[in-house]
């Protein structure tokens, strides 16, 4: 008679909290950085910061690791990291980038004949309008992410999603909270729910229009400006 093999532990699962804890700590660290909570130039020590999220230093340093392949953040040896210091010059040149990249393929979205998938994107831009109202930035920047760069995934280019994430990462929202404190956030909630209405109506042209001036819009948010123009 044969011996059953004995059942196999999680073994695993140690590393899997770990990693979920890096996953949480480079999306804390991300939401602070764009909402500009994280003062660029001066340097952050990781020991500080983990002592902030309640979690040990490992994870936020593995965070940190990844934030600086995208960017985001410079590791200064045996210091800590900081964040870059963007000029209105690095604002504009990504402004450019996203136009460039985000329009011609969002009217290529719209001219998609399969337009079934946009109905999840109507949900996000009713909640992330919904968050808006609500002065909820955090819940407004992650809806944000996952509207644009979801949508862009349905065109199957992981380059292009890839380097309009990045982009998105690098730019910071200082005038997010202003607008939420002045009660105009929701105009900008309300242009996503025009750009699903747009690309499901198959409407290139005016699709190109409304991402065009959402870029505008948003450009005016990075660089602190409230009016809504670049």
């Amino acid at each position: 008679m044969t011996t059953p093999h004995p059942p196999v532990t999680a073994a695993r699962g140690p590393q899997l909290k770990s990693v979920s804890l890096r996953q949480q700590a480079r999306e804390a660290l991300r939401t602070r950085i764009v909402l500009g909570q994280i003062e660029p130039g001066r340097v952050e020590s990781v020991i500080n910061v983990a002592s902030e999220l309640g979690v040990s230093v490992t994870p936020v340093r593995e965070a940190v690791m990844d934030l600086a392949n995208l960017g985001m953040v410079e590791i200064i040896r045996n210091r800590g990291f900081r964040v870059p210091v963007l000029t209105d010059h690095d604002l504009e040149e990504i402004f450019r980038l996203r136009t460039m990249l985000e329009v011609p393929a969002m009217v290529e979205l719209a001219q998609l004949p399969d337009r079934a998938p946009l109905t999840r994107f109507r949900q996000l831009a009713e909640q992330l309008t919904d968050a808006a109202r609500q002065g909820d930035l955090v819940s407004f920047l992650d809806l944000d992410r996952q509207f644009h760069l979801g949508l862009l995934e349905l065109l199957g280019n992981r380059r292009l999603v890839e380097m309009v994430g990045q982009l998105r990462d690098q730019a910071r929202m200082q005038g997010l909270q202003k607008l939420a404190d002045h009660g105009e956030l929701t105009q900008s909630g309300e242009e996503h729910i025009a750009i699903v209405d747009a690309v499901e109506a198959g409407d290139g042209e005016l699709t190109a229009e409304l991402v065009r001036r959402h870029l505008t819009h948003s450009r005016g948010i990075w660089a602190g400006r409230t009016e809504g123009t670049a």
